[in-house]
């Protein structure tokens, strides 16, 4: 694979530097995943010096974003979208005297190999140029994740969940020297901002080893320093159909959670709606696995005794209000915020649902109004939930019956997206016109009853429709008279 002749920004890149007459090296991810052979469009530059002028000025030649990262330290990004790919090209100022003193103060081995761009030229090879420092191949080979030094986290205490993130993406060991130090210094995570910390951690949950990866984190105590508010879940005991305390549960929904993605990878209509993406790189299916993470975090508040057996009531409702703390404190966009909270608001529907040998249209109906865009995120998420329950009350028949009441309302849910869009009959104009009502709260409750009617084909036109808005005014007209003889 010949670099200029594939990658045109390099000669850019190689001659801006020339120009300026500073050293420049390609050095960290794109080279170790090119050996890898997974495709990559990030790459990060050291410079010798005036990092943020040389970002400038390849901004200008490639028509690219120019963004500055630390003016303090010298970086410096370019973001070009190109043929639908968004490249990024990260300049950074030596972190030493020289080259090899900045490789020393880089995060992990592997993210080591360099290639000297002064070096390039149109018949360059990668593997003619590249240069292995501090046994990177070796460990790139070993699938191992090693720090470059004692003071790797110090450094940068970001670096001890980009291990993870490493571990998940790439399928890779962490060195136990490593994760001995991450375990030790994870209290200086507390000190980074959660803007990084968010973009590491989706990083995870993009990954189909999510799971593993958060029990690993979990196991040494980093995973509550992300997200503290975990911490009130530990060690709660749950019902006789739980075979797990409340965290626990958690993290095992997430790893079913990967294998119902697995299961429906070849349904075309879930696939794309699981690659939706939010706020630009995050995607539904990763923040399903963190509306899992969380779904059950109002059990401990909710928790009582009654009949000798455990109750959670309304957990889910303040479980959506520790939910909206998480979302804001991890930088999400108010769209996402939204998406995390009414799945965990909503979690419970669907096991409602299935305790009915066929739940009535009416009760359908009404889930999908309540959970709009979210109805088959929940759907797949209770399927998750509910095979992480395996306590001694549950029985294989209510977990088949479950899987095929979520599955046919999944079918469902796609059909009603590409029929034509649901309008109905009447609206707030009508009541006024037709009705002579004033406008109050009662038109949202006449119009949310005629729209459910209609769509149960209870009724079929306008003026059916203006009949039970009539009679449902009248009765709301009735029961406030009533109120009023009562009191006085």
């Amino acid at each position: 694979m010949l670099i200029l002749e594939n990658y045109p920004q390099f000669k850019i890149v190689q001659d801006l530097a020339k120009k300026r007459k500073v050293a420049i090296y390609l050095v960290g991810g794109f080279l170790r995943d090119y050996l890898l052979k997974r495709q990559q469009m990030d790459f990060d530059f050291a410079v010798s010096k005036d990092a943020i002028g040389l970002a400038k000025a390849f901004a200008k030649s490639i028509k690219g974003a120019f963004v500055l990262l630390d003016s303090e330290h010298g970086c410096a990004r370019v973001v070009k979208k190109d043929n639908g790919q968004i490249a990024t090209f990260d300049f950074a100022d030596f972190r030493d005297k020289t080259f090899k003193g900045d490789l020393a103060h880089r995060d992990f081995t592997i993210n080591t190999l360099s290639l000297d761009c002064s070096k390039l030229k149109s018949s360059s090879a990668i593997l003619d140029l590249l240069a292995d420092n501090k046994s990177a191949l070796k460990d790139l080979k070993a699938g191992r994740i090693k720090m470059t030094s004692p003071n790797a986290f110090k450094d940068d205490p970001l670096r001890m969940l980009r291990a993870f993130s490493l571990k998940a993406m790439l399928d890779f060991k962490i060195e136990p020297k490593t994760l001995v130090k991450i375990k030790k210094e994870r209290d200086l995570l507390r000190g980074v901002s959660y803007e990084r910390i968010r973009d590491e951690f989706f990083k995870i949950l993009e990954t189909p080893r999510a799971a593993d990866n958060l029990r690993a984190m979990d196991k040494i105590g980093l995973l509550e320093k992300i997200i503290p508010q975990v911490h009130v879940m530990f060690n709660c005991k749950q019902g006789g159909y739980h075979h797990l305390d409340v965290w626990l549960h958690s993290l095992e929904t997430i790893f079913q959670v990967e294998k119902v993605f697995e299961e429906f990878k070849n349904d075309s209509d879930i696939e794309e709606y699981l690659e939706q993406k939010f706020a630009g790189t995050r995607t539904r299916k990763s923040l399903i696995k963190l509306a899992l993470l969380l779904h059950d975090i109002g059990k401990p508040e909710t928790r009582k005794i009654e009949n000798s057996k455990y109750s959670f009531h309304g957990h889910e409702h303040v479980g959506k209000n520790i939910t909206r703390i998480v979302a804001k404190m991890l930088k999400l966009s108010k769209q996402e915020r939204f998406v995390v909270q009414d799945m965990v608001q909503w979690h419970l529907r669907p096991g409602y649902l299935s305790n009915f040998e066929k739940p009535s249209e009416k009760s359908i109906y009404r889930y999908f109004r309540d959970t709009k865009q979210e109805a088959a995120s929940i759907l797949l998420l209770s399927l998750a939930d509910q095979r992480s329950t395996r306590g001694p009350l549950t029985t294989k028949r209510d977990q088949t019956h479950h899987y095929e009441i979520c599955t046919r309302l999944l079918k469902q849910y796609f059909e009603k997206l590409k029929e034509k869009p649901f309008t109905c009959f009447i609206n707030g104009n009508d009541l006024i016109k037709e009705l002579k009502l004033k406008p109050s709260p009662l038109f949202g409750e006449i119009l949310t009853k005629v729209a459910e009617q209609q769509s149960l084909g209870k009724i079929e036109s306008k003026d059916q429709a203006i009949e039970l808005a009539s009679k449902l005014a009248n009765r709301h007209s009735e029961s406030r008279r009533d109120e009023e003889s009562q009191n006085t």
